[in-house]
């Protein structure tokens, strides 16, 4: 088991790396960009022999070497079934290892998910933890879940745990910044869970965590610049930018659900008149059916979104009219994205997207009818649903136990011509 005493630039891990935008290194960082790539293969091909590594690659076979032997005794690789060859000797195949796994939570504001995952995404155990106002009292109820797969697991390498916020986290304090929905003010959750489970905690934006699991999972290959939105209590977002992340200054890019399109609409919980999530969210659905529904019928059904859904999956006309009008000002309210970023793509997770068969058209009409110019962006929705912030918590881990952050910048601008590792180093 690992204690949280790795430091986070010198814990290594695994970082997801795009082979077609792989710029020449340095003598400087050629060693860690070729590390990288040769755990993106192994990620990629698994079962994968060395030699086919060095084929892959274009690294010499004593490089190949030497940088598995180093990712076999950090456990993220380990050794399966010999490969005979037609000729030469039978080769040890690699593949991630499946024994080191993640501790991770999607923390909403009435209730957190809990979860296990390994390196290949699998889940070992999920369990539903309702919270309460009072975030020392919630965040001990996620520690117990933790604590308990952790003991049922006791044969597994825990390297740390990725939390997914309903919010904005400062990337230098690890503290919610915004969080409206949550409102839990300046509580240090990444320390008091730290403090109790002794294992290394990431806090991220779920927004941010899902864009970063797409990235990961290989979904937006070939893609340079797109946007992801969350709908669940509130909007957020997410953008891809040139082939990076943007979080810019205290990590609050992509706060889109906060942008005002109607001065005169209901509060919204940043204290604003009119943002664009108290239109197009999960809460919002719930208001137009509070409204829509005859106060004298036994229409009232619907107690939470996934209540709402089932509804117009039933045909109820009450819900299917809430809904729709969510659907349609989240298709208006893209606009704020597709005039500031053009993206090329648009990616929608959470609640609503369990019906998109029925509302993603109604989204992509709207979205089309307000394009400033040119062809709307592709929009699609991510294929994970609801555990797309899971894998997301789990990729934040991955990607900052790696030193991602200080390393150097891997997506090459505008050339799209596949490149080898730096040969011979």
């Amino acid at each position: 088991m690992k204690s949280n005493q790795h430091s986070k630039n010198g814990a290594r891990g695994i970082k997801r790396i795009d082979l077609a935008y792989v710029e020449l290194a340095s003598s400087e960082n050629a060693r860690d960009i070729n590390r990288d790539i040769v755990l993106e293969i192994i990620r990629s091909q698994q079962p994968v022999a060395r030699a086919d590594l060095a084929r892959s690659s274009g690294l010499q076979p004593s490089t190949i070497s030497a940088i598995v032997e180093q990712l076999i005794e950090e456990k993220w690789v380990a050794e399966g079934a010999m490969a005979r060859r037609p000729r030469g000797r039978p080769s040890t195949l690699l593949s991630l290892n499946d024994a080191m796994v993640i501790l991770v939570a999607d923390v909403r504001p009435n209730q957190a998910i809990v979860a296990l995952v390994d390196l290949n995404g699998r889940f070992l155990a999920r369990e539903a933890v309702p919270l309460v106002s009072e975030p020392a009292r919630s965040v001990t109820k996620i520690v117990h879940c933790m604590e308990s797969m952790r003991a049922a697991h006791s044969d597994r390498s825990f390297e740390g745990i990725g939390i997914s916020m309903p919010g904005r986290v400062d990337p230098d304090t690890q503290r919610l910044l915004l969080a409206p929905n949550l409102k839990w003010g300046d509580y240090d959750i990444k320390g008091a869970i730290e403090q109790q489970m002794q294992l290394q905690v990431e806090l991220a934006n779920a927004a941010n965590a899902c864009l970063l699991s797409e990235l990961w999972s290989g979904r937006l290959d070939g893609i340079r610049n797109a946007v992801l939105i969350t709908v669940s209590e509130g909007i957020g977002g997410a953008i891809l930018a040139n082939g990076q992340i943007i979080t810019s200054r205290s990590g609050l890019a992509g706060e889109f659900g906060h942008s005002p399109i109607d001065p005169t609409g209901p509060v919204c919980g940043c204290g604003q008149r009119g943002c664009w999530e108290v239109f197009a969210s999960s809460t919002a659905a719930l208001r137009y059916y509070a409204e829509l529904a005859p106060k004298n019928t036994n229409t009232h059904r619907a107690l939470n979104i996934h209540d709402l859904l089932r509804l117009t999956e039933e045909g109820d006309a009450t819900a299917i009219a809430a809904v729709t009008r969510q659907a349609t000002h989240l298709g208006r309210g893209l606009r704020l994205v597709t005039a500031a970023l053009s993206p090329e793509v648009v990616l929608i997770t959470g609640d609503l997207t369990t019906s998109w068969a029925r509302f993603g058209p109604i989204i992509q009409k709207e979205m089309a009818a307000t394009m400033l110019a040119g062809a709307p962006p592709e929009l699609g929705i991510t294929k994970d649903g609801e555990l797309s912030r899971l894998r997301g918590a789990a990729a934040v881990v991955l990607q900052r136990h790696s030193g991602y952050h200080t390393s150097t910048h891997l997506a090459a601008s505008g050339n799209r011509s596949r490149r080898k590792a730096t040969a011979g180093k």
